[in-house]
């Protein structure tokens, strides 16, 4: 029986490393050249697990468990890969007839935007056939959610990454069933459908239905901001909020209130659970002889699921569900809620749903954030209040100290396990995130949820206008708390872009420290430590080219971007600075100082010497191949050209590319490196593969090299 025990202990200690390893497994797949074969990922996995399985008394048994789980986990992303295959748009398409069922519809600040699921597509140059694409209208002019409609737009191939290592919306969209974006170009025409649209568009136009009802009784009572944020709060429908409050809640730390998450579904299940269990006791024979609580808990589970469905569903907020739905559970069968292995559950629900989750910011820091607060509910709190029964600890909590101190505690440990993952994504820490969730976070606990809970149980009765009057009195403090600390002097924290290497070893240490149970946790904080240099030491690229090769970055002798551009992309640039680190906007006139233009092309030079020539047309480029240290063109650079030349078929094959001048001439990295070909980011026909450098040839102001040697290396 001991035996036994120490078995079933042994497996309940593991259990919480699981999902760390089937996540790794995921992890591994979005890293693959190209789509693994389905058949072989998938017998890999059987084949360990089964191993696992045999091996379940033996020594070896956490190591093959760790192992199958990593083959399960790459499996898992593989099949769910091959199971929504679909279509993806590699060119551009103009004028391009559709026809079919709205599928979604969000309300933006400044357009509308809804996703069509296509039945009918006519194009002259039509190659392939997509299945839903996102299409962008004037404000106040999208369809109906369910309704069929007939329309011509223009069709672009999903946005991909706007430089090495930023985040891969097309993948995003690809997971979404979405194979291509663009604009609609005149009017929409509803008809009658050819067929049904099937019981899962009626429940979306239902749902939409009943998130555009709320949203109208909002508008009665609040308008601007607060009506966008009481929305959100309530539907997760957050495109309309400003963009100065929109940023002002990010810089402050209290963006994640706008992402429906593990916050809104706990005070939602909270709020529900001990309202019931109140109404609930004030009935003497039900408290004696009925299980109250677990009747409370199954009304919270209700709750919640409403919330989840009501709000659409996003991984975050599925992530949230999960958790919260076992939680309750455990309160329904008498166990134990919250615990690692309460995480480790709920986080193998969401990963086996949607694998693509683990690369999506929102599951990162989600998960990181729970994963913190449960190991300070677990170790933390236990013995930072062991000694509750000091006369001096209890004078404290009876002034409500340890609320106080445990609110401080729970903020600082999520925004800090959080740290590394938006610092990646967003470029942007948070030095004054504990004191915004401080300020604003109890108001928006006490006042804002419960009072749009209740709204919504108003609702139909038609008394809702007094609480939606309460949640905006508390949404008026959170705006202006975002306000102040975003007006703090230091308060927008930029990191530059560093890779995902520091990223990878921040979690290892967050991991580390949060689930080990020996003294040896404390080597996370010691790689938390070294993934923080790692981060700051990553090197910033001398020169940054966009995928279309209009828009080109060269680092200067101050040390900040110039940019050499022939359009107006401001988001691109908007990214690239924000990597950078920099505080200029996409119009700031000081990012074409230095930088040299005329109808031909563009020249700027580079920190250490040396010229960057963008040739626009063909005359350009003899001057340019003789006197440039790099070329960039979307043309053909002549056989003859002297210079390093990135011409547009390495730019059409391999996308936006960054550059590290070397003594040897550019290291390159590129968002498709060695042709990569995956379904989210297909290979485009016609392109070769090229390496990842590029050799130098020293031209004019290059000081690196004689005349003589140059000219030996031209001859080479």
């Amino acid at each position: 029986m001991a035996e036994r025990d120490r078995a079933l202990a042994g497996v309940a200690g593991l259990l919480p490393w699981v999902p760390v390893a089937f996540g790794t497994g995921i992890a591994f797949y979005f890293t693959a050249d190209h789509e693994p074969v389905l058949g072989v990922a998938v017998a890999a996995a059987a084949a360990l697990c089964a191993a696992a399985f045999l091996l379940r008394r033996e020594r070896i048994f956490p190591v093959v468990v760790m192992i199958a789980a990593v083959a399960a986990g790459f499996a898992t992303a593989t099949w769910k890969t091959a199971r929504i295959a679909h279509g993806v748009l590699a060119r551009p398409m103009f004028s391009v007839s559709l026809s079919g069922f709205v599928e979604t519809r969000d309300i933006r600040e400044r357009t509308d935007r809804f996703v069509l699921r296509v039945t009918h597509m006519d194009s002259p140059k039509s190659q392939i056939r997509m299945e839903r694409v996102r299409l962008s209208v004037r404000k106040g002019t999208a369809p109906a959610v369910g309704s069929f409609i007939e329309l011509k737009a223009r069709l672009q191939p999903p946005l991909a990454p706007m430089r090495p290592g930023s985040y891969d919306f097309g993948r995003d969209m690809y997971f979404q069933g979405i194979g291509a974006s663009g604009f609609v170009m005149g009017g929409i025409k509803a008809v009658e459908p050819p067929e049904s649209g099937g019981v899962s568009l009626r429940y979306a136009a239902f749902m939409q239905g009943l998130r555009d009802a709320i949203d109208a009784r909002i508008r009665l009572t609040l308008e601007g901001d607060k009506r966008a944020i009481a929305t959100a709060l309530l539907t997760g429908r957050r495109d309309a909020i400003t963009t100065p409050v929109n940023d002002a809640m990010f810089i402050s730390g209290l963006g994640h209130v706008l992402s429906i998450s593990g916050y809104h579904m706990a005070v939602v299940a909270g709020v529900v659970f001990f309202a019931v269990r109140a109404l609930l006791a004030l009935i003497p024979s039900l408290t004696v002889g009925f299980p109250i609580k677990k009747w409370s808990a199954v009304a919270a589970l209700a709750a919640a699921l409403f919330y989840l469905l009501l709000s659409g569903a996003e991984v975050a907020t599925q992530r949230s569900f999960f958790m919260t739905a076992v939680v309750l559970i455990a309160v329904i069968v008498d166990r134990r809620a919250v615990t690692f292995r309460t995480l480790a559950v709920s986080a193998m629900i969401v990963l086996s749903i949607a694998p693509e989750a683990v690369v999506h910011p929102s599951f990162q820091m989600s998960f990181a954030a729970t994963l913190g607060l449960v190991a300070l509910v677990q170790i933390g709190m236990p013995r930072l209040f062991a000694s509750s029964d000091n006369s001096r600890t209890a004078k404290v909590a009876l002034w409500g100290g340890r609320e106080i101190m445990t609110l401080a505690l729970a903020s600082l440990v999520a925004g800090l396990a959080t740290t590394p993952y938006a610092a990646f994504h967003f470029h942007r820490v948070t030095p004054y995130g504990v004191l915004a969730n401080l300020a604003a976070m109890p108001v928006v606990s006490v006042l804002v949820m419960p009072a749009g809970m209740l709204g919504l149980l108003a609702m139909p009765f038609g008394f809702d206008g007094v609480f939606w009057w309460l949640m905006g009195l508390g949404i008026d403090w959170m705006i202006a708390v975002t306000r102040w600390v975003a007006d703090l002097p230091g308060a927008i924290g930029r990191m530059a872009a560093f890779g995902i290497g520091p990223l990878i070893l921040s979690s290892v240490g967050i991991i580390l420290l949060c689930l080990l149970r020996t003294p040896l946790r404390w080597s996370g904080a010691g790689v938390l430590a070294f993934s923080v240099a790692w981060a700051l030491a990553v090197p910033q690229p001398d020169v940054l080219i966009s995928g279309d090769g209009h828009n080109v970055g060269v680092r200067g002798q101050d040390g900040r971007l110039h940019l050499m551009r022939t359009g107006k992309d401001a988001f691109l640039i908007k990214e690239w600075l924000a990597a950078d680190a920099d505080p200029r906007g996409p119009a700031d006139l000081s990012l074409a100082d230095g930088v040299s233009c005329d109808e031909a092309g563009c020249v700027a030079q580079m920190g250490g010497g040396g010229l960057v020539a963008l040739a626009l047309k063909a005359e350009a480029l003899g001057d340019d191949c003789e006197r440039a240290a790099l070329l960039v063109t979307t043309r053909q650079a002549p056989p003859s050209c002297r210079s390093p030349v990135i011409a547009g078929d390495r730019l059409r094959g391999q996308g936006a590319m960054a550059l590290w001048r070397t003594r040897d001439g550019f290291a390159v990295s590129a968002i498709r490196p060695k042709a990569l070909d995956r379904p989210w980011s297909p290979m485009v026909a016609g392109t070769v593969e090229s390496d990842t450098a590029l050799p130098s040839r020293p031209a004019a102001g290059h000081v690196d090299a004689t005349p003589a040697e140059a000219d030996q290396q031209a001859e080479d």
